[in-house]
């Protein structure tokens, strides 16, 4: 089990659920869980291109005697070995810098420059500088721990949609649930040249193994079209793509997932890295 999902621990009951999330989540995919307990409210994560400062709000303090029994107990009962992340280096005494080399990233929706201003259906602008910058995808967790029993990626053409499907079916391979497909015809697109996509992908073959739905809407609100999300599926999306992703990761229609779904979702940025995840 070489691959590793990096997890920021807050020792609350919220936090709890998150990292109850990620551990159900690494037990599906088959990787392990490293754990950061914050001693400092901010740090810094180097990518290739960029340098994000992330600001964490004082809740990822709490307790700080009691938080690695917690994370502990909780990795022990999801069967792993608690792993925990101890920063090397540090830009000053109290900002470390945190090592990018992992697989997945959960990252709740609270890490942001203004936390008091992020609702249920906002997404924080340091999470959007991750998401863009990071070569792994970004696990955004429900409110509340669920357990998920299908795969729905949205797509929409692009070639970051292409990935996402791409880690969709990885993650339906490995986890054995079925695959469904949610597709919002934009302009004057059909069916076939969404079908036309995948097989000129060379996906055809795995999507036919694993696909249990695919559903196509051209009518109603967007909002309307996610009643079809299965309550209880892993959201798989990309983002800083063309056309309906797009719009879906970082305009309105992100909000109206995030505030519509309680889902867990997992987004594909542009600089993401298929290779690294040959699990």
């Amino acid at each position: 089990m070489n691959h590793q999902l990096f997890h920021i621990f807050r020792n609350t009951p919220v936090g709890r659920e998150t990292l109850l999330q990620s551990i159900y989540f690494c037990n599906q995919v088959g990787i392990a869980p490293v754990i950061y307990i914050p001693k400092h409210a901010k740090f810094l994560m180097y990518f290739k291109n960029e340098v994000v400062q992330i600001d964490l709000d004082n809740s990822y303090l709490t307790a700080p005697d009691t938080a690695i029994q917690h994370a502990s107990e909780l990795l022990e009962q999801g069967g792993f070995k608690p792993r925990f992340y101890t920063p090397k280096h540090y830009t000053a005494s109290t900002l470390p810098d945190i090592n990018t080399e992992f697989d997945y990233m959960c990252c709740p929706r609270s890490i942001s420059d203004a936390t008091s201003k992020i609702t249920l259906g906002n997404i924080g602008a340091k999470v959007r500088k991750i998401v863009k910058a990071a070569f792994f995808p970004v696990l955004l967790t429900s409110p509340v721990f669920k357990e998920w029993h299908s795969i729905t990626v949205f797509f929409g053409g692009s070639a970051n949609a292409v990935n996402a499907l791409r880690l969709g079916l990885q993650i339906s391979d490995i986890s054995g649930m079925p695959l469904n497909i949610l597709t919002r015809l934009e302009k004057k697109n059909t069916r076939r040249d969404y079908e036309k996509m995948v097989q000129d992908q060379n996906m055809e073959d795995r999507l036919n193994r694993h696909l249990n739905k695919w559903l196509f809407f051209d009518k109603g609100k967007f909002e309307e079209n996610l009643y079809d999300v299965p309550h209880d599926s892993f959201v798989v999306l990309g983002a800083y793509g063309h056309g309906l992703i797009r719009n879906i990761l970082f305009g309105s229609k992100m909000e109206s997932i995030h505030s519509t779904i309680y889902n867990n979702l997992l987004i594909v940025g542009p600089n993401y890295v298929a290779n690294r995840l040959s699990l």
